[in-house]
């Protein structure tokens, strides 16, 4: 798992990353919770996600947005964060020119920014969203999502009421073309403290389902 440094817009990025287990293993970039909020890539959630990606033999990595750990900038409302994203989205893909398929995850911020990041790269052929922050952010450029993917959300989710995920969900639902999974767990709030492995065992089971569908 060594560390790495790419050159972004606002200057470096620091991450973590994974080779695969073949040379045209599939892809996935892992998105941080909000970095005004202590959110980085050494979040359990964030690192959660890696692992379900990385023992699936996927080439993944994940990474400290503008400003935050060794990440050198100023947080940017967001706008910036996508730039970010983008530009280790780039990196991951030019180490792998040869994946099979490209995922995205992310965790609540993080959440927000792989969905905006997915509209822009229709490669993408899958994607975790975890406690995303629907009633915070405005998910309507989801028109239409371009892939599938699974939404994980807690029921005691006081943050973010699990009513406004499931806002989204539907409007994404009435799309043809995809198909959207939604998961809700009881009891586990928006942080997951003491439900940490029920992200590990929806999240993979989500991956195992959709890896023997379409094989990477």
């Amino acid at each position: 798992m060594p560390d790495i440094i790419m050159a972004g817009a606002a200057g470096r990025l620091e991450g973590r990353y994974t080779p695969g287990k073949r040379d045209d293993a599939p892809i996935a970039l892992i998105l941080h919770p909000h970095p005004k909020a202590r959110g980085d890539m050494n979040n359990a959630v964030a690192v959660q996600l890696y692992h379900l990606f990385m023992q699936r033999g996927f080439a993944t990595l994940r990474y400290n947005s503008r400003g935050v750990g060794k990440s050198q900038g100023e947080y940017d409302s967001g706008i910036g964060e996508l730039a970010d994203a983008a530009t280790a989205l780039d990196w991951l893909q030019s180490q792998n020119p040869a994946a099979t398929q490209t995922w995205v995850a992310g965790y609540q911020f993080g959440a927000y920014i792989g969905m905006q990041l997915l509209m822009r790269r229709p490669e993408t052929d899958g994607f975790i969203s975890v406690s995303p922050a629907a009633n915070m952010y405005d998910f309507s450029f989801l028109a239409p999502c371009p892939a599938s993917g699974l939404f994980l959300h807690g029921s005691a989710d006081s943050i973010v009421p699990p009513v406004e995920v499931e806002r989204v969900v539907t409007k994404l639902r009435s799309q043809k073309g995809i198909v959207i999974d939604y998961e809700l767990v009881e009891g586990a709030s928006h942080f997951w403290e003491n439900h940490l492995h029920e992200v590990e065992r929806r999240v993979g089971a989500y991956l195992d389902k959709r890896l023997e569908e379409n094989p990477a």
